[in-house]
């Protein structure tokens, strides 16, 4: 990769006139060039958007249930003549900013520009994800962890319309920036020149670069403050100071593996221009995308590789700025040891634009939301805008699995709602959470995706951020998730991080404490028979309506994977769908001799089924029955609670 190559996506973005570099503010021209060099300019983070809203078209279910594409019937905002789905109807100037999909199809859709009797450009729609047609091109569109994006910007002018000649559309989202009367825009062809083709090329590349550590485009006007650390705990560490005005351009610590572990005891804190409370103030695992104990996140912005954490969120600020880590104690835990950290820290002398810039703040919200209520990742009031979101999710109940997945995002931009989404995984670009191909792994891409995923734990985790659809708010912001497929009618413990630019703290932080910077562990591991990855059948047992039956006096085999398992004891348990009075004989084995049968009564919902120990958890777990009684078993799940 070029130099030219590695600096368009966090320095300032590359003009096509000469080869000189230029801040782009707000623009009064925009136009499909005009975009594209917004998504390589990571530099403009700060930048206002001034005289414009995000809005959002989607499928979510008007009724307030779950219907959010599953049956078609809120997928659409009218249909035409034809009978065919108006999706997306806009009345004024704009720029479509992103479209997901967990469900593209080969139907076509039409665009159609100010007011226009026929399409400005058409394309199947599947083609705005498959990278066969530009320029919706990889990886600015394409599809992870059972999510379809396209990133690929859409300007129009004085209104645009999109029809999908088809029948029947599931989930979608459209998101939109509308642009006021002081914008001068051209509209999407759907062609591009060769210096848009050029461009388009570099950025794609910027976005697909896979060394996020690479510092190879800091310039020589670029100062950096390394320090060699001893953290000792109930101890606080400045390892940055500047006493003028400029801006931070990176961050980097290691070694990363200090703050992995159930227990997030070292904090980061940032204040700027000696501001009574920190714009920063959160435990380190989780600014750097950690999930659940475990690195996570390697994003083209942030996250953490196997040697170091980086951070390249641009931190401009006006008189000072001051960098602490916080190592707090623990009664909990025995020798805590000292902690021999590095860090770097660069920065220019490039001062905040006071009236077109706003400062990084970041908001944690580790809670368990009260049933109806739902997780806020940002509520207050102010001016400035919404440009990222970390969250960490966690049933504490386990009857559900990861249904709590199910809620909408919600956003309210000075009191109006602007954005409704359709699902958890939706929000942060996936689709299908437990299903084969879909969201149940950790895998991302430049700017989104999935943290973790575990049915036997009942937690989950995402990350999206937001580049040329960052969200503008001039009074004030309501930025939530649900947790549960209606009501928020789920148990959960969330932990999110948003990210925001503003002229001051819309939400004032609360320091972290031990009860809230701990990794929940669950005490009862479930795996539920009608999600296949994690189990196996053999013999006279099969699948009926999600539950699994175990019928007459054949023997019968369970499989389960145990891979997320630790090494040790478990208690086994079987949850009957139905209670019967019969008896089941069961014999239990994990890679060794298996235990001798014992029968089991069935007389209670939840029949203990015996104990296992767990010597590789490589090897599964297996369930052997014999319904010697000739009863039928049916059961959809099984629990292993591990000895204390």
């Amino acid at each position: 990769m070029t130099l030219s190559q590695r600096i368009l996506p966090l320095l300032i973005a590359l003009t096509l006139c000469g080869g000189r570099f230029h801040v782009l503010s707000q623009p009064a021209t925009v136009n499909f060039l005009s975009e594209l060099k917004r998504l390589g300019n990571i530099p403009e983070l700060p930048v206002y958007l001034p005289d414009s809203e995000v809005k959002q078209f989607s499928s979510y279910d008007r009724s307030g249930g779950n219907d959010d594409g599953f049956s078609g019937k809120y997928s659409f905002v009218r249909k035409n003549e034809k009978g065919h789905l108006v999706i997306f109807d806009a009345s004024s100037s704009g720029v479509i900013e992103r479209i997901w999909t967990p469900t593209p199809t080969d139907d076509t859709l039409d665009f159609y520009f100010e007011g226009a009797a026929s399409p400005s450009f058409s394309i199947k729609f599947r083609d705005l994800f498959s990278g066969a047609v530009s320029p919706f091109v990889h990886p600015l569109a394409g599809s992870k962890v059972g999510g379809f994006y396209s990133y690929i910007p859409i300007p129009y002018k004085d209104g645009c319309k999109v029809v999908l000649r088809g029948e029947k559309l599931m989930f979608y989202q459209i998101q939109y920036r509308t642009l006021g009367a002081a914008y001068r825009v051209q509209s999407f062809s759907g062609k591009t020149t060769a210096d848009e083709q050029k461009l388009l090329r570099r950025v794609a590349e910027s976005w697909a670069d896979e060394d996020p550590t690479d510092i190879s485009w800091l310039t020589k006007k670029t100062a950096c403050i390394e320090n060699e650390l001893k953290l000792e705990p109930g101890k606080t560490l400045s390892f940055a100071s500047l006493a003028e005005g400029g801006r931070v351009v990176g961050v980097q610590i290691s070694p990363s593996r200090l703050f992995e572990g159930a227990y997030k005891q070292v904090d980061l804190r940032i204040t700027w221009d000696g501001e009574e409370q920190p714009a920063i103030n959160l435990p380190i695992a989780d600014f750097f995308g950690f999930a659940f104990g475990s690195r996570s996140m390697k994003s083209k912005l942030m996250g953490a590789t196997d040697a170091k954490l980086y951070c390249y969120l641009p931190m401009p600020f006006d008189r000072s700025a001051r960098f602490e880590l916080v190592y707090r104690e623990n009664k909990l835990l025995e020798g805590q040891p000292v902690l021999s950290l590095k860090t770097s820290v660069f920065y220019t002398a490039e001062k905040r634009n006071i009236k077109q810039e706003g400062k990084l703040y970041a908001f944690w919200n580790s809670s368990q939301p009260a049933p109806g209520e739902p997780h806020l990742f940002l509520e207050g009031n102010g001016a400035g805008h919404y440009m990222g979101t970390l969250l960490q999710s966690q049933a504490t109940e386990f009857s559900h699995f990861t249904e709590f997945f199910e809620g909408d995002d919600k956003t309210l931009i000075d009191g109006a709602m602007a954005i409704h989404g359709t699902g958890s995984e939706d929000y942060f670009n996936g689709g299908w959470y437990a299903q084969p191909g879909g969201w149940v792994e950790k895998l991302g891409t430049a700017l989104h995706g999935c943290l973790d995923y575990s049915l036997p734990f009942s937690r989950t985790g995402g990350y999206r951020f937001y580049l040329t659809d960052k969200i503008p708010f001039n009074k004030s912001i309501q930025h939530s998730i649900e947790h549960g497929p209606e009501q928020n009618n789920r148990k959960v413990w969330y932990t999110s991080v948003a990210f925001y630019y503003a002229n001051r703290p819309v939400q004032i932080n609360h320091p972290p404490q031990n009860e809230t910077a701990i990794v929940f562990q669950p005490d009862t591991l479930t795996f539920y028979t009608r999600l296949m990855q994690h189990l196996t059948y053999n013999g006279n047992i099969h699948l009926r309506d999600g539950s699994a039956v175990s019928e007459g006096a054949d023997n019968a085999a369970m499989n389960i994977s145990v891979a997320e398992l630790q090494k040790g004891k478990y208690k086994v348990f079987l949850h009957q769908v139905k209670e019967s009075d019969g008896n089941v004989e069961v014999s239990l084995a994990a890679g060794r001799e298996p235990s001798g049968w014992k029968k089991v009564p069935l007389k209670d919902q939840d029949c203990y089924l015996g104990e296992i120990e767990i010597y590789d958890p490589a090897i599964p777990v297996s369930i052997l029955f014999k319904n010697s009684d000739r009863k039928s078993l049916r059961f959809n799940r099984v629990m292993l609670v591990p000895y204390k």
